[in-house]
């Protein structure tokens, strides 16, 4: 059973809750020290491309960004990166970090349901 969080990049680093910490946005959070922000890993490959997320700050939809997202996941350096990060997820936790306000209804959700699949 892997045990799968999401939080905010900007909430202090738990301990012994979090496990490995992995930030899954495409840049870097805005204001946030590398220190403080306490990140082990930072898989690109797994973060949704520039143009996706231009697109959909643009005014695309949720469901359409969740398709396109997918779609992009299904390349093979996501395909590879999702199942190393699955392998990890299974070994201990694995913490999803992101900027964004609610992280549940964010990439990091979608992310995380592929991750536990």
């Amino acid at each position: 059973m892997t045990a799968i969080r999401l939080r905010r990049v900007y909430e202090p680093p738990e301990p012994g809750a979090d496990g490995l910490r992995v930030l899954v946005d495409r840049l870097w959070p805005r204001g946030l020290s590398k220190a403080a922000a306490g990140v082990d890993e930072w898989p690109k490959a797994v973060t949704p491309s520039t143009e996706l997320r231009k697109w959909f700050h643009g005014g695309g939809s949720a469901a359409e960004f969740r398709r396109r997202y997918e779609a992009e996941l299904a390349e093979p350096e996501a395909v590879a990166e999702l199942a190393r990060l699955r392998g990890l997820a299974d070994a201990g936790p694995l913490t999803l970090l992101t900027a964004v306000q609610d992280p549940t209804t964010s990439h990091a959700a979608i992310l995380a349901e592929l991750l536990d699949a």
